[in-house]
């Protein structure tokens, strides 16, 4: 009955993570076609610092909360994952109203910080979905989720564009606070946390993270994370201009467009290629990804033509929709239960490391060198995530009959 129990939760929490993960990414990215002339109501009117400041608002979200993703895991492995999923809906929803009363750029900035600051659904969601899935499902589940997380940053702009000219900028902010709200009373009421086995310690409450037998691999892994990001929004600052140098005859929406391609490809390849990793294998999966993402950002320095970008940009979407998900998978299967929140955690800043440092090096690159040098170095970076994933990958210990024996070599003895 137990088991039949856990059975059931882990479906619904998947189900509740997914819808409020998604909400939270469609909040957070929302603001991004409007950014611009919402700074400017806040009495900013010269051009270059109007493009500055938008910049800066954009990317003090995803900077706190790559800082405190590690806390956050943290916190959640000592006092349960569904407690930190409550905090972070109810956090994001006060956070996202307030946003839409900022009455000056300095408020603006300061409240995108308190957003990600007390934000973090999506991160925590993967860490209660990669520890209450069976772990045979857990390739599948995170897969889903990740969907769930890509549709929002593709849903994010699209919303953006539309609401403000219906309902106004200041509103937009206030219905997306109501639909996050929706979110935070969805994960109280209907979210089920199966008790976990504490950890038994010498009275400090946490296993101390020497107790993972073997860290190369969940290093290796971190590494990874944050090369995906980067190797992803290394190209985004650089697509309108490089759009424009193919001759593309409306830019805003081609670029949208291509923007968009990768989002959709990683919604459609997520969950399957995330089955796919729990009958293979995850790290076959992540090599596999990693090479085929490489491949493509080649054609991409040569395209001749805008539709060819989109097209490649859907197909390196794919490739990358299987990453994500399979390095939670590992890291999951790579440390014992008590650190599983805080090593998650980590994965989560090295991600938000790749998607502050990507656009950087990307428009500077792209500025100083020129477009398509952006995209051969991408390129290498990605064959370099391949390189260090095959070094880091754990030799099987004994053949088990399963897809990943080695995944399981990293001790999960639980104290009975």
């Amino acid at each position: 009955m137990d088991s039949n129990d856990h059975e059931q939760h882990w479906q619904r929490n998947l189900a509740v993570c997914v819808f409020g993960a998604f909400t939270t990414i469609v909040a957070m990215t929302l603001l991004l076609p409007f950014l611009p002339l919402y700074v400017q109501s806040l009495e900013v009117s010269d051009p270059a610092a109007i493009v500055q400041w938008s910049g800066v608002a954009f990317g003090a979200t995803f900077l706190s909360a790559a800082l405190t993703a590690p806390l956050w895991g943290r916190l959640g492995d000592r006092y349960g994952r569904k407690l930190m999923l409550i905090r972070a809906s109810l956090g994001m929803a006060i956070a996202m109203s307030l946003i839409g009363l900022a009455e000056t750029i300095w408020q603006l900035v300061l409240l995108r910080l308190l957003a990600g600051l007390l934000g973090g659904y999506a991160s925590g969601a993967t860490i209660l979905v990669a520890t209450q899935t069976p772990k045979a499902r857990s390739g599948w589940a995170l897969g889903v989720l990740s969907s769930g997380i890509m549709a929002g940053s593709l849903a994010g702009p699209l919303i953006g564009g539309a609401l403000p000219p219906l309902v106004g900028i200041r509103a937009t902010f206030f219905l997306a606070g109501a639909v996050i709200f929706l979110a935070f009373l969805a994960t109280t009421f209907l979210l089920k946390e199966v008790p976990r086995p504490r950890p038994v310690t010498g009275g400090k409450g946490t296993v101390p993270a020497a107790r993972v037998a073997n860290l190369a691999p969940v290093l290796a892994m971190f590494g990874v994370a944050c090369l995906v990001t980067f190797s992803n929004m290394s190209i985004e600052p650089i697509i309108t201009v490089y759009l424009m140098q193919l001759g593309a005859a409306n830019v805003t929406m081609a670029a949208g467009l291509v923007m968009s391609a990768a989002a959709l490809g990683s919604i459609l390849s997520a969950s399957r290629l995330g089955r796919l990793a729990d009958r293979v294998g995850h790290w076959k999966v992540v090599i596999a990804c990693l090479v085929a993402a490489a491949l493509l950002l080649i054609p991409q320095a040569l395209v001749t033509q805008p539709w060819q970008l989109m097209v490649l940009r859907l197909l390196m979407g794919v490739a990358l929709g299987g990453l994500l998900p399979c390095i939670a998978s590992i890291i999951r299967h790579s440390v014992p239960e008590g650190v599983a929140g805080r090593m998650l955690g980590y994965s989560t800043s090295s991600q938000y490391a790749g998607q502050v440092l990507g656009p950087l090096a990307g428009g500077y690159l792209g500025g100083h060198v020129g477009m398509r040098v952006v995209f051969i170095v991408t390129c290498a970076l990605m064959a370099l995530g391949a390189v260090i994933t095959a070094l880091a990958r754990p030799r099987p210990q004994v053949s088990e009959g399963h897809g990943d024996g080695e995944e399981h070599a990293a001790g999960h003895h639980h104290v009975k």
